[in-house]
């Protein structure tokens, strides 16, 4: 017999899966969500999307990294450049928080001799990758397992439109890892891979903000 907190999140996850079935997630083209291979464009990513519009303010400034510093696509090359131009012009960011936890992450990784995307993706699923990544300040659960999806790990980062859909669906959970279990399941009963589910999740409600933007101004 499962225990109860077991058959909970399964009751749970069924909702969240049922509520997806009904918006038309198994017709819907399921974009595989592509693994990064830039370091320094994933550490700007990670950095950046906490708080802000993504499609407004960050992905523009992670395409630029990707596409104007292919040398920042390792740890040498990044840490040489953020040398040569500081993090405010790498980043085109003038807030110091930001700044200074994209120069604690990075310094953090460079000191585990992290050199790619490929080593961090290595270095995340260290037992104690976790820990020492929330020790840094300002640096939460959502931050290392949005990593995680950036790299190609396959996981669920809890975020407001995570948290949105779930409500919807009739899942109201405060608590971040049982909600992150709660969606997690979902995605396998609906037989897609977590983070190809949290994309979804993630256009569904951004783009349905988008909409309700455009009736507004009707």
């Amino acid at each position: 017999m499962l225990p109860s907190t077991l058959l909970e999140d399964l009751a749970f996850g069924r909702r969240i899966a049922d509520y997806a079935d009904n918006l038309g997630v198994r017709d819907a083209e399921i974009k595989v969500r592509a693994a990064c291979d830039h370091l320094g464009a994933v550490l700007a990513d990670a950095i950046l999307q906490a708080g802000v519009r993504y499609r407004t303010v960050v992905r523009m400034r992670v395409e630029r990294i990707h596409s104007q510093f292919p040398e920042a696509a390792t740890m040498s090359g990044l840490i040489l450049l953020l040398e040569q131009q500081g993090a405010a012009q790498f980043l085109l960011w003038r807030h110091p928080i930001k700044m200074s936890r994209f120069e604690s992450l990075t310094q953090l990784l460079s000191k585990e001799q992290v050199s790619t995307t490929l080593e961090l993706k290595v270095w995340l699923r260290r037992d104690d990758a976790r820990e020492i990544l929330l020790s840094l300040h300002g640096i939460g659960p959502k931050t290392y397992d949005y990593l995680c999806c950036l790299v190609g790990i396959d996981c669920i980062a809890v975020d407001r439109h995570v948290r949105t859909f779930a409500y919807e669906a009739g899942v109201s959970i405060s608590d971040y890892q049982k909600l992150q279990s709660v969606v997690s399941c979902a995605a396998d009963l609906l037989g897609i891979a977590r983070r190809d589910f949290d994309a979804w999740i993630w256009r569904t409600v951004s783009e349905r903000g988008v909409e309700d933007r455009q009736l507004s101004l009707l």
